[in-house]
């Protein structure tokens, strides 16, 4: 029987954790038997699990020596430092041959036991930032579901668990045992697009211009003015900087030229429409500032992975006039 290992450290997503228990526990095979031995282990008998959780943790560390699959989830502070014997005990199951996988910031974990030194990887969006900081050696690709590596594997945020978790029932007993493992947790077994389409672009902070960059005043005017036809020479003008100045200071602040920062405002607010309005597809693309509707639904699949139709079927809220 395969054996999964799941790892529970104190502070764990209590989702991520039960995300592997779900999707492996109710693998059956054909004669009937389970198709996998699952174990839930910590470095405590029992962990928090957020402010109103404590999960009881029936084995040690030694655990993941035995296990064919370890999953790590998450922790609700991300950059928590990782013990020491937890990365010793994660290297070990990897040198023996263990399948290693994470579901959302549990990448940090992996990350901090040099498992995902020069491979490509992902995480929740929210912390990519962080992530990028703190590991700089790792191909970071916020923007997918989840990433194979074949021994190492990564999901992103949440619900992405799911995807990952149903993507390795499908390598380890077939599609047909992964479908059904679907039907159960009445989730689809593939969906359209990755967390690419979950990412809110080029926000400024809530609390006020001026908390971020020495841009404050341009970002501020291209958030109020993107919706008419901009070109680089009318933000520098703005700004009162040459157009090789203002390039140059994006890419050190925000880390995009002041044209991919204005799609990006355009696209968040094509994301707002679609969500809230009844406007057609066109109708909206012009509103936010696009030419036309070809260079929309470009535009818009390019960052967030979908079309603007599928956009709205997944995000559209029903209410909405």
């Amino acid at each position: 029987m395969h054996t999964v290992a799941i790892l529970a450290l104190p502070d764990v997503i209590a989702f991520d954790l039960s995300v592997p228990v779900e999707v492996f526990g109710r693998v059956v095979l054909g004669n009937g038997d389970n198709a996998y031995r699952l174990v839930v282990c910590g470095t405590e008998p029992a962990v928090s699990a957020g402010p109103l959780l404590r999960i009881a943790t029936d084995h040690g560390l030694d655990a993941l020596a035995g296990a064919d699959t370890v999953v790590v989830p998450g922790r609700n502070d991300a950059a928590a430092e990782v013990p020491a014997e937890v990365t010793a005990a994660l290297r070990a199951a990897f040198d023996s041959g263990a399948r290693i996988a994470s579901i959302c910031t549990g990448a940090f974990i992996l990350a901090a036991a040099g498992l995902l030194d020069g491979r490509r990887a992902t995480t929740h969006w929210m912390a990519a930032d962080l992530f990028r900081g703190a590991f700089p050696a790792v191909d970071l690709d916020p923007d997918v579901l989840y990433v194979d590596e074949g021994q190492i594997l990564t999901s992103a945020g949440a619900s992405a668990g799911l995807d990952l978790c149903l993507h390795m029932v499908a390598k380890d007993f077939g599609a047909a045992a992964a479908a059904t493992a679907a039907r159960i947790a009445v989730t689809p077994l593939h969906r359209s697009g990755g967390q690419a389409q979950f990412i809110v672009r080029n926000q400024l902070p809530a609390n006020g211009i001026g908390a971020r960059t020495e841009l404050d005043s341009v970002l501020a005017w291209i958030e109020e003015n993107a919706h008419r036809d901009l070109t680089l020479m009318d933000i520098a003008a703005e700004a009162a900087m040459s157009v090789r100045t203002l390039n140059r200071r994006f890419q050190a602040e925000v880390g995009q030229t002041p044209m991919q920062w204005l799609t990006g405002v355009r696209v968040r607010r094509a994301q707002e429409l679609l969500e809230r309005s009844a406007h057609g597809i066109e109708r909206i693309g012009r509103d936010v500032g696009f030419a036309s509707a070809a260079n929309f639904r470009e535009q818009f699949r390019r960052l967030s992975g979908v079309a603007p139709q599928s956009y709205r079927n997944t995000f559209r809220d029903r209410h909405a006039g």
